[in-house]
């Protein structure tokens, strides 16, 4: 039997038998929150988990492996915001340029520039993708599988993955440092609210565009949020009156909610917008159903823009305007971090600076606007 500890004389290396012995519960409990937290009373769970946090505990599938760095595998935490919609689409085939990569969505992209470079450093790529069991869960199939990860802005507390920085490196994806005395993690972002400002400006002055609608996201998201920004910043610039909030936030950014939108938009009272923008080219691919389905013409009733530049969006008819983002290339540089924090035998959170870096975006003008193809 492994001898009872006092709460002074925790190791180094803080193992689930000192969280079990401080939270008071069994280490069965203790497993049981990270692998199955619905299965554990909410008290006795925040209880665990705030323990780990203090103590600086990792779950871990491999003990030995982690703390040399050697695993040979890297990690992706993303939620799983999966479109049935988008994939069906693709399989209705649009001509000669249906392919592979038409369903391919934000997420998939980063998992495939990811892919790349961990192949071409020797390393494997471990990827979590769910949202069911809480970011509690996502941590432990992850952090204590893999040399170093990257997760998706705002999928797991910083607070918790600060914590895990201690051990391994983390790199942020998709989102800005929250705070400077608080956040000591590597941040990879794409320039969002550059990119709908000017898309939004295009639309403005280039085609006469004044009635604007914007649709953006019910659920805390940095990007999305940067996005509007940019829209709101477009806006007032050209002297057009714009609220505080987008004119409509939908739960999910598919092509369902997309469709759904627009039919909402347009029942509104009063005069019917000019032009719809969407946080996401799915968002847009479905409204271009709902109007055509109304009778309306894209563009010459109604204007739509999406943004991300994912296949699809230049596989519809009429093609979307859009803001393509370097998905792929966001990944690639979340492993080059990764691989240089390893190399330098220090996790983010005791290297001098953390890294901060803003990926350029661009404007991709297609016929949903009005532009002729390039």
């Amino acid at each position: 039997m492994r001898p009872t500890r006092g709460t002074d004389s925790v190791s180094t290396t803080p193992t689930v038998y000192d969280v079990a012995e401080r939270s008071g519960v069994s280490i069965a409990t203790v497993s049981r929150v990270y692998r199955n937290p619905d299965s554990v009373r909410a008290q006795t769970r925040e209880r665990v988990l705030a323990v780990a946090r203090d103590l600086g505990y990792v779950p871990s599938g491999n003990a030995r492996g982690l703390a040399s760095r050697s695993t040979g595998v890297l990690g992706l935490c993303f939620p799983d915001y999966s479109d049935p919609d988008a994939e069906s689409e693709v399989e209705a085939g649009h001509g000669d340029e249906a392919d592979d990569e038409a369903a391919m969505l934000y997420s998939d992209q980063i998992i495939r520039g990811m892919e790349r470079a961990a192949r071409r450093h020797g390393y494997a790529l471990l990827i979590a993708a769910s949202l069911k069991g809480g970011p509690e869960s996502l941590v432990a199939k992850v952090a204590g599988r893999v040399d170093g990860f990257a997760v998706l802005a705002r999928t797991v507390p910083t607070e918790d993955l600060e914590v895990i920085s201690r051990r391994q490196p983390v790199v942020m994806l998709a989102g800005p440092r929250e705070s400077n005395q608080l956040d000591h993690l590597d941040h990879i972002e794409v320039a969002n609210s550059d990119g709908q400002r000017e898309l939004t400006r295009h639309l403005i002055e280039d085609h006469g565009l004044r009635r604007l609608a914007y649709v953006g996201f019910a659920e805390e998201s940095p990007d999305v949020e940067a996005r509007f920004r940019g829209y709101v910043e477009a806006c007032r610039a050209a002297g057009i009156e714009v609220g505080a909030e987008p004119d409509l936030r939908v739960p999910m950014m598919t092509q369902a909610e997309g469709a759904r939108a627009a039919d909402a938009l347009l029942d509104r009272l009063g005069d019917r917008p000019e032009a719809l923008l969407f946080a996401n080219d799915q968002m847009a691919v479905g409204a271009l159903h709902t109007l055509e389905r109304r009778g309306l013409r894209v563009p010459q009733d109604v204007a739509v823009t999406g943004f991300d530049g994912i296949a699809l969006s230049r596989l519809v008819r009429p093609a979307v305007t859009t803001v393509r983002q370097p998905m792929r290339r966001m990944g690639e540089e979340a492993v080059e971090l990764l691989v240089r924090r390893l190399s330098g035998g220090q996790p983010a959170q005791n290297a001098a600076e953390p890294v901060s870096m803003t990926l350029p975006v661009s404007v991709v003008r297609r016929a949903s606007c009005g532009c002729k193809p390039a």
